[in-house]
């Protein structure tokens, strides 16, 4: 272990050592977080013999948990490496909730809904108050009221400071009612999540301390992101006994639209303070520039990056007559550069402030003409990072809402989704009728629906003939005997029954016209049975790990690996597009930061909301993701709402010490 320790500079070697009381490790972009994350775990367990079990690691992503798991592999062996918990918050806290929540009211056997399912629950309940007051303020305020007052593990009553005291009561209202109707559901979501476990463990002490005394050593991955919640969280966890390491760099806390605190970061007390200032990753004309810019930033603790990668090249900088210009001349010199320096084209990446800028690149991209070999091609190949996800396909969220339903048949969300998918003659209208009771009465919905299929019961005179009732009846013999049939047996093939009784195949072939797309989405679900084995086949070779659809259920609805498509962005030779914000975590070696204008970074709506330091924040953020080439650009009159509006510079250009610039012109010559 020492000659591991031993290739890790001072500072990152003191990190690692450094295991007992609070610690503050700030390290910088580029500057092996990572590496020294997994090294202090190893250091625990192979120089201090201290249990992999007392050890979790917390992240805000299953990428970054699995790879240090990968990276913590190489230190010790693979089974200790296993029992360390490294997971992302949202799943250490579901699964503190599958063994507690009976506490807190609800089963063990929950729902975990997603943002569009609370949309449309919230929209339900927006539809019911309506009828009694008329007309309501802005949704999406009263939405962003409800998920601030969930990041910040606050009551309903607590909604203040909105639109209008009028809006105040109002989206108090929506939120009492939304945690109503998830309570009838026995649902929560991701936000929830980490709200009950905190609920949980500050109502339960016994709870609690049985979590204190497993884990005695925690630590939490790019805690510059972390909300209140997670804030309360990570001090109820370690208040016994008070090993907490926090890994983050403040100058990369560009959340705060989402509920990210920076004073996390920035006020955590009583610590050891390790700064980690050398760079891996760029040059330091690159670091000098991002230094300089976050240098004007009041709220931070000072650090200076530095890399012994050499001075590098001068910082390209060009400002074009118009947007079209600009796209134009970035990817002309991504063609020259490509050719010149022997990169592929998956080395290039556009980076810009908001998703609109991304579409003058792409127009310019597919029609641009370039030499491979003897011949001219038109179109460069490109990526948009953040395309729809796996399971966010339709076809697949339709087969995820059937498991969710067998498992729990409170969940309404769920029930509504599949009850007419594939078609099965329940109309809008007989769904009205059915929903409109169940809210009446206060029933859930499919004890309403079992009592219409029945023909007995209170409910049983809602629909009485007609397709509807033949369509009811047909769903609920389905449904009750998938819930047989998931008891026992395999999954998979329980779920191959489920999808020939439904009929699914059928139903795309007569919903999608286009051959080609119906083949697409029936690879689609399946990928989606193929999922399932892969959980058996796991669950299986590891007597840990539960195999059953509840533990299924909860796992994809929290895998980013299943969340994403399954292959990575940058596996393919493809230019890479994405905004300052998806590039956090990211390098590449040629980037364009593009459409360097003052409205547009600083961003003129977020300066209202976040403030200008993580305006400037989000730029110092851009500004490291390059490794060898990083280049500027700007228009001079750029179109907004259809006119040409004059741009100027961003206030930041200025900001980066003119040494480190070159100024040439837009055009490209061959």
């Amino acid at each position: 272990m020492e000659k591991q320790l031993d290739l890790l500079n001072p500072n990152q070697k003191r990190a690692a050592k450094l295991v007992d009381g609070r610690v503050l490790i700030l390290a910088g972009a580029g500057s092996g977080k990572t590496r020294v994350l997994t090294m202090r775990m190893a250091y625990l367990i192979r120089n201090l013999g201290v249990s992999p079990k007392s050890i979790l690691g917390l992240t805000f992503t299953n990428k970054a948990a699995a790879e240090m798991r990968h990276r913590l592999a190489t230190f010790v062996d693979a089974q200790a490496a296993k029992q360390v918990m490294l997971c992302t918050f949202h799943s250490f806290c579901m699964q503190v909730l599958r063994q507690d929540i009976g506490r807190l009211g609800y089963t063990t056997k929950f729902s975990l809904y997603d943002e569009q399912d609370v949309q449309r629950l919230i929209n339900m309940i927006v539809r019911d108050i309506l009828q009694h007051e008329g007309e309501l303020p802005s949704l999406a305020s009263t939405l962003n009221a409800i998920r601030q007052a969930k990041n910040k593990g606050l009551a309903p009553e607590s909604i203040q400071g909105t639109e209008s005291s009028w809006h105040d009561s109002f989206a108090q209202d929506v939120y009492r009612r939304l945690q109503s109707s998830m309570r009838a559901y026995n649902a929560v979501d991701f936000d929830h999540l980490l709200g009950l476990t905190v609920e949980l463990f500050e109502r339960f002490p016994d709870v609690l301390d049985r979590y204190q005394e497993r884990f005695r050593y925690i630590m939490i991955d790019e805690y510059q992101d972390t909300n209140p919640i997670q804030y309360r969280l990570a001090s109820l966890l370690s208040a016994k006994y008070h090993n907490l390491c926090v890994v983050g760099d403040d100058d990369q806390s560009i959340y705060g639209w989402r509920g990210a605190d920076v004073k996390n970061i920035l006020e955590f007390e009583n610590a050891t303070l390790i700064k980690l200032e050398q760079n891996y990753r760029s040059t330091n004309v690159i670091l000098k520039a991002a230094n300089a810019v976050i240098d004007h930033n009041q709220q931070r603790h000072r650090k200076v990056l530095w890399s012994d990668k050499g001075e590098g090249k001068p910082i390209e900088v060009f400002h074009t007559p118009t947007e079209v210009d600009e796209a134009q001349a970035v990817v002309k010199r991504i063609v020259k550069m490509k050719e010149t320096l022997g990169l592929r084209w998956r080395d290039f990446a556009i980076l810009y402030r908001s998703n609109a800028l991304s579409r003058q690149f792409e127009l310019t991209l597919m029609k641009e003409t370039w030499k491979m070999g003897d011949r001219w091609v038109q179109g460069i190949p490109y990526e948009i990072f953040g395309g729809v996800e796996f399971y966010e396909r339709r076809e697949v969220k339709d087969l995820c809402a059937y498991l969710r339903l067998i498992l729990n048949p409170a969940d309404q969300e769920a029930l509504l989704r599949i009850i007419n998918q594939p078609r099965r003659g329940i109309g809008e209208d007989s769904l009205d009728v059915l929903t409109a009771y169940n809210r009446l009465e206060q029933r859930p919905l499919w004890e309403v629906i079992e009592e219409v299929a029945r023909r007995e019961g209170q409910a049983a005179h809602l629909i009485q003939h007609g397709k509807a009732l033949k369509g009811i009846e047909g769903f609920v013999r389905i449904i009750n005997e998938a819930k047989e049939r998931f008891e026992r047996g395999n999954l998979a093939e329980n779920l191959k029954w489920l999808i020939e009784q439904v009929d699914y195949q059928k139903a795309i072939k007569e919903e999608v016209k286009s051959q080609q797309m119906r083949d697409f989405k029936w690879e689609n679900v399946q990928e989606f049975v193929s999922s399932l084995v892969e959980f058996e086949q796991k669950a299986q070779a590891n007597p840990e790990m539960s195999g059953s659809l509840e533990a299924f259920i909860g796992n994809l609805s929290l895998d980013n690996k299943l969340m994403q498509s399954t292959k990575d962005n940058r596996e393919e030779d493809k230019v890479n597009l994405l905004t300052f914000h998806s590039s956090k975590g990211l390098e590449f070696p040629v980037c364009f930061l593009v459409g360097m204008e003052d409205h547009i970074i600083p961003h003129e709506k977020s300066l209202k909301e976040t403030g200008l330091e993580e305006e400037r924040r989000l730029m110092y953020v851009a500004i490291t993701r390059a490794q060898q080439h990083l280049n500027i650009s700007m228009a001079k009159q750029r179109k907004r709402m259809g006119k040409d509006m004059a741009s100027r510079p961003s206030r930041f250009l200025f900001e980066i010490p003119k040494e480190l610039l070159h100024m040439t012109d837009w055009r490209v010559t061959t």
